[in-house]
């Protein structure tokens, strides 16, 4: 671990999805592909140069695919059909290829264990963030869920942890954002939140030491471990899931 978490009551957690929770590189890579096959591309692109472009979205990542295989004109006239078949391609395999990461569900047993209050928010859209969350058995840790289309904006605009913060009746400033990139510390910052970062995710293939956290953990357990002394029970939500994760 680097860095520390600076002093102050904590009664919520956000925390992030792919690269976060989950190594969903499996998926993005299967996807991808079966979208360029259905193109009449070659189906060749590398896992890790795919998870070069996760984190901003389905649109983002289908137009930086594009852009890298497809001639300019291509690439912007053939997006809309991409899109679709990269979302019926998710659609299918949402799941198929992918791990929590070590020491996830333990993070989540001591937060909860804890009193605090956790929301999911993710870029990722919420045809593929609900499933995925039920089926990997983590939706019941989290009182709220918000994918990357429930709101006009997502990360790194601080919007949806403003929403969070706001649905939850706690100020900000006694919100932790835990993620794996530069968009969840920028969210998080602009929010006026804290946030710890975890060095096992993508951040569009740059170090996440550069992203402007508060500290380096090495795994959400303990990223829980690093929060316990500034736990402070106190938000006037409890349980109950927001109208965007339903």
């Amino acid at each position: 671990m680097t860095g520390v978490l600076p002093a102050g009551p904590v009664r919520a957690v956000i925390i992030d999805l792919d690269g976060t929770m989950v190594d969903t590189a499996g998926d993005f890579h299967a996807a991808i592909n079966a979208m360029l096959e259905a193109l009449g591309a070659a189906p060749d692109m590398s896992a890790q140069e795919i998870v070069g472009y996760v984190g901003k979205g389905s649109e983002n990542l289908v137009r930086r695919v594009l852009d890298a295989r497809l001639p300019p004109a291509q690439a912007n006239s053939r997006f809309a059909e991409a899109l679709d078949a990269y979302q019926r391609a998710y659609i299918a395999i949402n799941g198929r290829y992918v791990n929590v990461y070590d020491g996830v569900r333990e993070g989540l047993d001591t937060l909860r264990g804890m009193g605090l209050a956790l929301a999911c928010v993710t870029n990722k859209p919420h045809d593929f963030t609900q499933p995925l969350l039920a089926q990997l058995g983590l939706a019941p840790y989290f009182d709220l869920v918000y994918p990357g289309d429930a709101f006009p904006y997502r990360k790194p605009d601080p919007y949806p942890m403003l929403r969070v913060a706001e649905a939850f009746g706690v100020r900000a400033t006694d919100v932790v954002a835990i993620g794996d990139s530069e968009n969840d510390a920028r969210a998080a910052r602009a929010a006026g939140m804290r946030v710890l970062a975890v060095p096992y995710g993508y951040n569009h293939g740059q170090p996440v030491q550069a992203a402007g956290a508060d500290a380096i953990v090495d795994s959400l357990f303990a990223a829980a471990q690093l929060i316990r002394p500034h736990a402070t029970p106190g938000h006037t939500m409890h349980r109950a899931m927001s109208a965007a994760s339903n």
